[in-house]
């Protein structure tokens, strides 16, 4: 990219070109911003969900943890019950055999009476096992001090309990139970249980956050490689290869794009073959009239031809030719660009072309043709919505091309017909034809066959483009039958009613 600038001096005007910086800043790949994309929603996702996982799992196996502890208090609470109905109070057998209680290790126990007072706990730090308080007390007094330390939690939330109820439903007791080393009731074996299960759950996340971003990747290069290739593909068409196609087909919306560019990008050299030729012909259509009237002028000058009327008359009749010529091309420039008002009414069409038809008649007496209208609507007339200054134009046109290529003593025949949603205007003529291969041409610019070339017919090639613009305009279009030798027949095709009208 470039800069200009001009610089004033008393003398001259200096220029110059000054080349602008280019942007230093680099930017990811599309394919790259799209994996980042992609592997950031998957770990946002598996984030969210182990979260919420976690935060489920966790309460549940909190619950689950006190529930156990809540059973093996109770179960110790049936046993000591059992054992002091037996001895009718409690006493050190009551307290001492807790193997059979089935208590961990890492858990710790106390027993209460009925009053609330530790009788039993076995973390006490130097009291023996089963050793009961005032028995410890007693101990102190009579042989050495005992250290009575327990190691059972504080907070509520921390114990388990279970009554010690006898079989008259008389509470003689509490057992209160506990996890060692732990606020939550959990076990050595709970504590690993769960450990294990969050690095089950982190490996797990941490692999789907893997797998995700790796299909992702996978996506996002399926993605981004049609849009490089149309990229690719835009950027030769760029630099002049108007031959370049992406290639892509589908019925998802890449496929649609590819398509869609493709059939853009024969558009597009289909157009600059055609500027190319309308540039030719333009230049040609021009130069002939041009130099008659060098030639003529010259001739005059050097005295070669007297500048009399007739040869006067031959420079007014070019000059007529181009004034035509350009008149023409004014007129499609102005259909195609939408610059030309279209005010579509309702119009009796049986009448529309019949006064056209009546109007051309000298004129093809003058040339030795025969000119005739037929009605072939169904009730003798027919009402469409159209431009009539429009149509009238597009008829004409037709009779101005069957007259010059129709051999004197010929027929023309102007139809007006009904079919379905559409009015049908035709001009059938019994002139010289079109070959086959250049139907699909006729309505091109300047466009003449080699037969029509070399008749003296001094057309302009612009009517049929004209004519073709007229019906686009009405949201209609025009068909060509024709065979070399026996006649063309042009029949413009017109919707009753307009769009949006």
């Amino acid at each position: 990219m470039t800069k200009r600038e001009t610089l004033p001096d008393d003398s001259e005007v200096r220029t110059s070109w000054k080349t602008e910086r280019k942007s230093q800043k680099k930017h990811l790949a599309y394919d790259s911003r799209l994996s980042l994309a992609f592997a950031a929603i998957a770990a946002m996702t598996v984030l969210v969900m182990v979260a919420i996982l976690a935060a489920v799992w966790e309460g549940e196996f909190q619950k689950y943890a006190r529930s156990n502890m809540e059973r093996l208090a109770q179960s110790a609470a049936d046993v000591f019950a059992e054992r002091y109905e037996v001895a009718g109070s409690w006493t050190e057998e009551v307290l001492s055999n807790t193997d059979d209680l089935g208590i961990a290790a890492d858990v710790g126990m106390q027993v209460l009476d009925a009053r609330g007072d530790v009788i039993y706990d076995d973390t006490w730090g130097a009291a023996p096992m089963g050793m009961l308080r005032h028995e410890a007390s007693q101990r102190e007094v009579d042989e050495t001090p005992v250290t009575m330390i327990s190691l059972a939690p504080t907070e509520a939330d921390s114990v388990a309990t279970a009554p010690v109820k006898t079989s008259d439903g008389v509470v003689v007791g509490t057992v209160r139970v506990w996890a060692l080393g732990s606020d939550r009731l959990l076990t050595k074996a709970d504590t690993a249980f769960r450990t294990t299960s969050y690095n089950a759950i982190i490996t797990a996340a941490a692999i789907a956050i893997i797998v995700a971003s790796f299909i992702g990747a996978r996506f996002a290069r399926t993605i981004a490689k049609p849009v490089n290739r149309v990229t690719s593909t835009a950027a030769q068409i760029r630099n002049g290869d108007l031959t370049a196609r992406t290639g892509i087909v589908g019925d998802d919306e890449v496929g649609r794009l590819g398509e869609t560019f493709d059939s853009m990008a024969d558009r597009l050299e289909r157009d600059v073959r055609m500027e190319k030729r309308l540039t030719s012909d333009v230049a040609h259509e021009l130069r002939t009239p041009l130099m008659a009237m060098l030639a003529t002028v010259e001739a005059m000058q050097d005295g070669v031809l007297p500048a009399d009327s007739e040869h006067l008359g031959v420079v007014r009749d070019e000059v007529k030719r181009l004034s035509r010529l350009v008149d023409a091309m004014l007129r499609l420039s102005r259909l195609e660009n939408g610059s030309t008002p279209f005010d579509p009414v309702d119009t009796e069409m049986v009448s529309l072309v019949r006064n056209i038809v009546t109007s051309q008649e000298l004129l093809f007496e003058s040339h030795d043709l025969r000119l005739r209208f037929d009605d072939e609507t169904q009730h003798g007339e027919c009402y469409a919505q159209v431009d009539r200054d429009m149509v009238s134009q597009a008829v004409t046109n037709f009779l101005s091309n069957a007259m010059r290529y129709t051999p004197e003593g010929g027929w023309v025949v102007v139809k007006v017909a009904e079919d379905r949603n559409d009015v049908l205007i035709s001009v059938a003529d019994t002139g010289i034809g079109i070959a086959p291969e250049d139907l699909s041409r006729v309505f091109n610019r300047f466009w003449r066959s080699d037969a029509s070339r070399v008749q003296a017919s001094g057309g302009l090639g612009v009517g049929l483009s004209v004519t073709k613009e007229i019906a686009d305009k009405h949201h209609g279009h025009v068909s060509v039958d024709s065979e070399l030798g026996k006649g063309t027949t042009f029949t413009l095709h017109l919707p009753l009613v307009q769009q949006g009208q």
